[in-house]
């Protein structure tokens, strides 16, 4: 089965948020969430670059290691997905996962903010597949369609994949051979500007 998953080239992300506009559209988001931003590095600086941020569908997804209930859980392909029957709204996946993926629907003191909402690669919940409960907890339910994230498929770039992991890795592969980067576009030597002598 496939393994599901985001990639967000930073070398062809324009900021448009065109990304965040489709997914709050497509499931109704509340005012004040986003389940998808933009992220932009170094902003008005020589170097500058922005990347879709989300939830990015873990192997061992740490907001799973730690809630208390048991609500996260992860689907056949891969989707790191969550039941808000069973969420308690402790924020504890909030602190836990590195991209900030699981937010609090409102703002207020603890114990009023409501349960976690995060973004579901499009998938939904634990309901029954495209039914209107299921809709009105978690959105639309377009893998069920066989449609990809609706925030992939509005990148004008097409810097935000979404879909089969190695389809993705494969996609990215190529473009950084075109670009000429060869195995240097990743790695300490990248990452930290340094040369390593061996």
């Amino acid at each position: 089965m496939a393994r599901m998953k985001f990639l967000c080239d930073a070398d062809r992300c324009i900021e448009c948020n065109a990304c965040v506009t489709a997914c709050k559209n497509e499931h109704d988001v509340p005012w004040g969430i986003n389940r998808r931003r933009v992220v932009t590095i170094n902003d008005g600086k020589p170097g500058e670059r922005s990347v879709s941020m989300a939830c990015m569908h873990c192997t061992d997804a740490p907001c799973a290691a730690v809630c208390p209930v048991d609500c996260f859980y992860t689907t056949a392909d891969a989707v790191v997905l969550h039941s808000k029957d069973l969420c308690i709204g402790c924020g504890y996946c909030f602190y836990a996962c590195p991209f900030g993926a699981p937010q609090y629907p409102r703002v207020g003191n603890f114990g009023s903010r409501g349960k976690m909402d995060k973004c579901t690669f499009c998938a939904a919940g634990p309901e029954g597949d495209s039914t209107e409960i299921e809709y009105a907890k978690y959105g639309a339910n377009r893998l069920a369609e066989g449609k990809l994230p609706l925030c992939a498929e509005m990148c004008s770039t097409k810097s935000l994949l979404a879909g089969d992991g190695e389809i993705i890795a494969a996609i990215y592969k190529e473009r950084v051979t075109q670009r000429g980067y060869g195995s240097g576009a990743w790695g300490w030597q990248t990452a930290y500007r340094e040369t390593i002598d061996v």
